[in-house]
């Protein structure tokens, strides 16, 4: 299934999200900014689209509080490209936010589900 338009996540229901989606994708591996937002993309079948200011204002974020940290590479197709990966501090911070999301998207999912 791909995402459309009509299915993907507004931005106002990403806010508060976008760091843990990124922790995530920087847990699988280190990686530009470019193909965090494609595995985003591919990992939730279109309907998580974290793109452009969005993504590189949590980058500064998370580099900021010390949770990734990042250094400048060769992209895929031979471009420079600053690559992100997660520190042990990143790695714990990704740990307690996705237990935390874990408890209250099956509160959500409870409360929405018909009784």
């Amino acid at each position: 299934m791909t995402g459309s338009a009509m299915n993907r996540t507004p931005p106002e229901m990403l806010q508060g999200t976008v760091d843990i989606l990124v922790l995530r994708a920087l847990a699988w591996q280190a990686m530009h900014g470019y193909a965090i937002s494609r595995w985003l993309d591919g990992r939730s079948d279109g309907v998580l689209s974290v793109e452009g200011a969005a993504l590189y204002q949590a980058l500064h974020r998370l580099e900021r509080r010390k949770w990734i940290i990042s250094e400048w590479g060769l992209s895929e197709n031979n471009r420079k490209a600053k690559y992100y990966s997660l520190t042990t501090a990143g790695r714990k911070q990704l740990r307690t936010e996705t237990s935390t999301w874990m408890a209250y998207a099956d509160a959500v999912h409870k409360v929405l589900s018909p009784a």
